[in-house]
């Protein structure tokens, strides 16, 4: 097979790995206003994604330094026409970062509950920023003949584009309530339980109407398969935390976010990113990726590379896999 082809394939199951980590980790950010009752249960939420946090992030940091290596043109177009969104997540990113390290380092309410507010609008922003930006992957830019971006700087922010930030942070919602039912006990456990089912169908409507949109426009049998079977993983999500299964319901929602970038990167190829001014300007797979030989380095650097990093990061869910409740939430000291 094409190397160009592996690279966009490898791409692509990058963002699957980033959105599918990071979704419940968004999530659970997003739910800490709603799901906590008091400090101590706030704790038990933050405890449940501290070990794995920073370890999820580096999934898209992979995804964007592989686009860059692999397929500079499509880095370039992409990264300059979403510029103060992307601007945006990075703000946020490095908020919420240091809010989790910050909001034990001293022993007042208020001092918490200002760094608790940005880990909830720290995980917003990334959301909502990531989905407009796979969205306007999919959708395209208005690109003239040079790959160049035409008009202004909120050339990504169109009606799709949108509907795809709110498709990702809907997934996170439900995906984030979902793993809190899995990885905590008590009363957050069932509260968790009773928002994922309640919430659930609404939250992943827009993430349907993405999919159906991208279809639409450029789908292909195959492609609508895929959507099919993301249609079909959400039922089933839904069907198995009513029953109380959260470790299936998490496992079907897995199902639901690979079969959606099957489906969008599927009808996105052979496009890296389409131009809307005219499809003769499209970055394509061919056109926009590397010289072989850049391509071939990096597939060998990725085969010995990877392994590593998932030993690693599968370790670390195995170390921290056991239920977190308030009765393991040490009282709290700080200097």
């Amino acid at each position: 097979m094409d190397l160009a082809v592996v690279w966009f394939c490898v791409i692509a199951l990058l963002w699957l790995g980033y959105l599918f980590l990071e979704g419940f980790d968004f999530g659970v950010g997003m739910l800490l206003p709603v799901l906590a009752e008091d400090d101590t249960e706030r704790r038990v939420m933050i405890n449940t994604i501290g070990p794995v946090w920073d370890g999820n992030e580096v999934w898209v940091i992979v995804a964007i330094g592989a686009t860059f290596a692999a397929f500079p043109e499509w880095y370039a177009a992409l990264l300059s026409g979403a510029y103060l969104p992307l601007l945006l997540v990075l703000v946020g990113l490095i908020g919420r970062g240091v809010a989790f390290e910050y909001r034990g380092k001293v022993d007042s309410a208020r001092w918490r509950r200002r760094w608790d507010r940005v880990i909830v609008v720290g995980s917003w922003i990334p959301a909502l920023g990531f989905g407009l930006l796979i969205a306007t992957t999919v959708f395209g830019l208005p690109l003239d003949a040079n790959g160049n971006r035409v008009g202004s700087v909120f050339a990504a922010v169109r009606w799709e584009t949108v509907l795809g930030a709110i498709a990702l942070a809907g997934f996170a919602l439900v995906h984030g309530a979902v793993f809190l039912s899995l990885k905590t006990d008590g009363d957050i456990r069932l509260r968790a339980r009773r928002l994922a089912g309640r919430i659930g169908p609404y939250a992943l409507l827009p993430l349907g109407g993405l999919l159906v949109w991208a279809q639409v426009e450029a789908g292909a049998v195959w492609t609508w398969a895929a959507v099919a079977v993301a249609v079909i993983g959400a039922a089933v999500a839904f069907e198995r935390i009513d029953r109380g299964r959260e470790g299936q319901a998490f496992a079907a929602l897995g199902v639901v976010i690979a079969a959606s970038v099957v489906a969008l990167f599927g009808s996105l190829y052979p496009n890296v990113l389409p131009s809307t001014l005219d499809s003769e300007f499209s970055l394509t797979v061919a056109g926009a990726a590397s010289s072989p030989y850049t391509l071939g380095v990096m597939s060998w650097v990725a085969l010995f590379g990877t392994p590593a990093v998932l030993v690693y990061q599968g370790w670390t869910y195995w170390v921290f896999r056991k239920r977190v409740s308030a009765a393991h939430i040490p009282a709290v000291h700080a200097p």
